[in-house]
């Protein structure tokens, strides 16, 4: 062989070989590093409003007047935390909120589960419309059902009172509870239910030990996603309450507006901090559980 052609025949292995898998490698190089960069893009968004917010929660009344906003403390002094957990009454607001959301999410998880098991697995005449009807209740803005809502509790003497939270979130929150809970129930396989009954299991039976022990994880993602938008409600809660001692966490934070609308940003800050805090540590440790519970129900078993 002359050393032309094997010349030739090793520039044409170069050509089909190594140069694609080079180019290949590049741009995979190429994407991970650019989602890389728009992973740290997302979490400067998400994440820099949360420092900036806890750092400003350690700035003196004098550090907010002179200094700048993007300025770090000159100390980290725990003053304003004090302030905003015994002035700003912090304490009695979270009582409130948690009086008001699990009493909230125990009528929504046991209504809903219930109606969606009478509409998914019993199956009678009218259950799709039924269906309907309640899909019907995410179309409808909340702003539209304030003002009858609020004629009614005046009615029945319910208003600033926390009756009047649990059963409007109870109401507001059945719709979404009802769909997600009838796509899980149609997930559970109908021969378990069959065979509970052709051993004698009552409806009630199978619906206590059986299907609802099946759902253990729907019921806790459902939970968890009523409970962000009812402990982070301050539309209902801004309408219905206005005593101080029945105030949510949300409108209790607007007690920190002075007179003539004057802020006392040190403690305003801390207070928001206490509020995010629980609820996003929350979330960071039950985000997977809640995720593979969102997608469990859109797979039929």
């Amino acid at each position: 062989m002359s050393g032309t052609d094997f010349t030739s025949q090793a520039g044409s292995v170069v050509r089909s070989g190594h140069r694609p898998r080079a180019s290949g490698a590049a741009r995979r190089s190429v994407y991970r590093w650019s989602m890389r960069l728009l992973v740290a893009v997302l979490l400067v968004i998400e994440v820099g409003p949360l420092l900036w917010m806890l750092i400003q929660s350690f700035k003196t009344s004098n550090e907010f007047l002179t200094g700048s906003p993007w300025a770090l403390p000159h100390s980290l002094d725990f003053d304003n935390w004090k302030v905003a957990w015994t002035t700003g009454d912090i304490p009695t607001y979270f009582k409130n909120s948690v009086l008001a959301v699990f009493p909230s999410l125990f009528f929504i998880i046991v209504l809903s589960s219930a109606a969606a098991f009478g509409i998914e697995v019993m199956k009678w005449r009218f259950s799709n419309t039924v269906l309907i009807l309640f899909l019907a209740g995410l179309l409808i803005p909340l702003q539209m059902v304030l003002l009858p809502m609020f004629t009614i509790y005046f009615h029945l003497h319910l208003l600033n009172t926390l009756w009047a939270l649990i059963i409007a979130y109870t109401g507001t929150g059945l719709p979404l509870g009802v769909f997600m809970m009838t796509s899980y129930f149609r997930a559970i396989p109908r021969e378990t239910l069959e065979a509970a009954t052709l051993d004698g299991a009552s409806l009630y039976r199978a619906f206590w030990h059986v299907a609802l022990p099946m759902i253990t994880g729907a019921i806790f993602t459902v939970a968890v996603v009523q409970f962000f938008f009812i402990w982070n409600d301050l539309l209902l809660s801004l309408t219905f309450i206005t005593s101080n001692s029945r105030r949510t966490i949300q409108t209790g934070l607007l007690n920190f507006t002075g007179q003539y609308g004057a802020v006392d940003w040190g403690p305003t800050f801390a207070a928001v901090c206490m509020t995010i805090i629980p609820t996003l540590l929350l979330y960071l440790i039950l985000n997977k559980r809640v995720m593979r519970g969102l997608t469990a129900g859109g797979v039929k078993g």
